[in-house]
């Protein structure tokens, strides 16, 4: 039986027994069904992990008594950026979403000239707070004991003054370069365009920028299809899958 795991950043040093946060109170007793007596996962999202157990379920508040420490290691030893072209619904969720599941480090939503998705700043922040639930349910699916940083919605232009990665590629279908060709870094920055893709212009602006322009086969891949596709080869290649 799979133990559920919950993110608890309030997960203190010295205590033994601790309140869940409203929150997941809500996901272990509301949704789960969980009574006193389960077994639970609590991490902080900073490395720390710790199996506790239900000791104390009321209709609004609950109590797990902390047990043993665990060592988990489940971070890759490729530190990958996504840089990610906003697009629309359900294809932004799954490609946030499959990104933690594969490793990402950090993930930045970005704004690019095929866009369909207009962002006020208003907007932008409801997005982002949606985005970081999908974020930290993924993280808690996928043991992880690490939270990946969710950045600000930002431009195309200002994504990449912000990296310094050993390697930077974005990918294109016209492009003659191939992953397995490339030096193996330990740190990595990946564009991948919206719904529409990258315009020729940007991922001019992006070789510009000592970006790599490569391509893994000859068919055309949704946004979030890319994104998954593109993070397993770099995972298999030069991370810890395979």
């Amino acid at each position: 039986m799979r133990i559920p795991r919950f993110y608890c950043p309030q997960l203190g040093q010295s205590q033994t027994v601790m309140a869940l946060p409203e929150s997941v109170h809500r996901h272990a007793v509301q949704v789960l069904r969980l009574k006193a007596g389960a077994p639970v996962r609590l991490f902080d999202g900073q490395g720390r992990e710790l199996e506790a157990t239900l000791s104390l379920v009321e209709r609004k508040r609950s109590e797990v008594q902390l047990d043993r420490e665990l060592d988990i290691q489940s971070e890759s030893p490729l530190d990958i950026t996504l840089l990610q072209g906003i697009s629309r619904g359900e294809r932004m969720d799954f490609a946030i979403q499959k990104a933690v599941e594969l490793g990402v480090k950090t993930i930045m939503p970005v704004v690019t000239e095929r866009c369909n998705v207009q962002l006020s700043k208003e907007r932008a922040e409801k997005r982002l707070k949606h985005w970081q639930g999908v974020l930290t349910s993924a993280c808690e699916q996928s043991g992880r004991a690490y939270m990946p940083e969710l950045s600000p919605v930002t431009t195309l232009d200002e994504a990449m003054t912000v990296t310094a990665d050993d390697l930077k590629l974005v990918l294109d279908p016209q492009a003659q370069q191939r992953f397995h060709s490339l030096p193996q870094p330990q740190t990595l920055t990946l564009l991948i365009g919206p719904e529409g893709g990258l315009s020729d212009d940007e991922i001019s602006q992006a070789q510009q920028a000592d970006f790599t322009a490569v391509q893994f086969g000859p068919r055309i891949l949704r946004t979030e299809t890319a994104a998954v596709a593109a993070l397993a080869v770099v995972q298999t290649l030069w991370g810890d899958l395979g």
